[in-house]
């Protein structure tokens, strides 16, 4: 398939025209070509390619650099493609999550030829899938990794069109618990590791989350069992069993203080990390991200999941989520967007990158 993209175009034209690409995970070659193709034509950004994804920047020289990221791959489609515009909606597969965004700094890329800040745009692949395969992390960890550093980045993932700070940071950890088999008609000559779980389910209970406020940003905590392990047969008194228990965390915790959190919390029993990403803070003060708050004229708020922002922290730089669409809508059947947030945000973040 072979598209030309126009990208002085509309943004919500231009987001139509994105989504039906169909780029689901591993399958972005066709969009990355016409991204790539158009981007090149723009005699004012130097581009480069690494897989299927592509990235632009200017290099005026200017004393900060922003940089934009957005992915370009879609979860699997969902008989929700081509797209439609009904009124001042638009509906299908990556309308919210995140075609929208994608026409936005594309937009911007053509459009803001002289910003006050020199600019990079990265639109990557495989956000979608195992982390293993994320664009981003493939050019973090190759020869490209100076074209992610800056002063602060904006990753354009569905925000309702307000600005969320940071992220929280996510840790799933295994609770295992031993016993002794024996056939329940004589339950008494065994030890029930499934019943040996019901003190871990007990302190999940009782468990108080933490409300944390950073730069004026809400972070709500929380832990939950997320699943449940166990049982050999139907008359077998079990001998092992697993409980597996999800924390998300605010940004002030770091990796090792969210662990010592939880070997406290589920002190005496054995427990084992088996899944880890750390979050981001906000950083709203940070000049850029100063500005660019005061250009979107409203409250930041904390992003309550984990993003890509933290990717960008990890490298040092502040980040922020900024972009249309709801997120709630992402991945289903009925993924839409309100054509006026993707206007509005491509205004916002144009006022910001020229200071008009």
């Amino acid at each position: 398939m072979t598209v030309e993209l126009d990208l002085t175009a509309d943004p919500v034209d231009l987001t139509a025209v994105l989504v039906d690409v169909p780029s689901v995970s591993e399958n972005e070659a066709d969009l990355a070509d016409a991204v790539e193709r158009a981007l090149r034509a723009l005699r004012h950004l130097e581009v480069t390619r690494s897989g299927n994804t592509v990235m632009a920047r200017t290099n005026l020289g200017r004393e900060r650099r922003v940089v934009f990221a957005g992915h370009i791959d879609t979860v699997p489609i969902n008989d929700n493609l081509p797209s439609r515009r009904e009124g001042g909606v638009l509906h299908g597969c990556g309308t919210v999550d995140m075609k929208g965004g994608d026409a936005v700094m594309l937009h911007l890329a053509a459009t803001i030829t002289e910003p006050r800040h020199d600019v990079t745009f990265v639109f990557y692949d495989c956000e979608e899938i195992d982390a293993s395969r994320n664009g981003l992390g493939r050019i973090e960890r190759g020869e490209l990794k100076d074209w992610l550093l800056g002063d602060v980045a904006v990753v354009c993932e569905p925000s309702n069109g307000v600005i969320e700070a940071g992220c929280q940071g996510t840790m799933r950890i295994e609770i295992r618990t031993t016993g002794k088999r024996a056939h329940t008609a004589r339950a008494w000559m065994g030890v029930n590791a499934i019943h040996a779980l019901g003190e871990a389910l007990r302190r999940l209970d009782a468990y108080e989350p933490r409300i944390v406020e950073i730069d004026g940003c809400t972070y709500r905590e929380g832990l939950q069992a997320v699943k449940i392990d166990g049982g050999v047969a139907g008359n077998v008194v079990p001998d092992s069993a697993v409980l597996t228990v999800n924390h998300r965390f605010a940004p002030d915790r770091d990796l090792a203080a969210a662990e010592k959190h939880l070997r406290e919390v589920f002190d005496g029993f054995d427990v084992a990390v088996v899944d880890h990403a750390a979050g981001a803070l906000p950083g709203l003060q940070a000049p850029p991200a100063k500005e660019l708050v005061e250009a979107a004229g409203g409250q930041p708020v904390a992003k309550l999941g984990w993003t890509d922002v933290a990717r960008f922290a990890a490298l040092g730089m502040p980040a922020v989520n900024f972009g249309p669409g709801d997120p709630t809508l992402a991945h289903t059947k009925e993924e839409h967007v309100h054509v006026q947030q993707i206007s509005d945000c491509a205004r916002v973040l144009a006022r910001w990158l020229t200071g008009a």
